[in-house]
């Protein structure tokens, strides 16, 4: 992976192009990383005899995603879309597993 550098400084599309491809690559281990996190909640919630829904912690996440949104400057709306379709993934992939569907 190479170093990114800032949008402003790209000096054409090629450029551009391959600094958005960059970002796509960090994104798809960042949330390869955090599937890891999830198949360790499938077994501690295994252990305890928890659901894979917990409502109160889906919106925990979802308020804490779109604040950070905010914060950055970036849309909340749109991140709490794409945050509430990789909670449910992530709800359908632990309910599997635990044997809820």
């Amino acid at each position: 992976m190479t170093k990114l550098i800032p949008p402003q400084d790209c000096s054409d599309m090629p450029e551009l192009r391959r600094q958005i491809d960059e970002l796509d690559e960090m994104l798809v281990e960042l949330l390869t990383k955090r599937a890891g996190y999830i198949d360790r909640a499938i077994e501690l919630k295994s252990q305890n005899g928890w659901p894979a829904r917990i409502p109160a912690r889906v919106e925990e996440v979802i308020a804490n995603a779109r604040a950070k949104a905010g914060q950055a400057g970036l849309d909340p709306d749109l991140i709490e879309g794409l945050w509430r379709q990789l909670v449910e993934w992530s709800i359908m992939r632990e309910a599997r597993v635990i044997h809820e569907t």
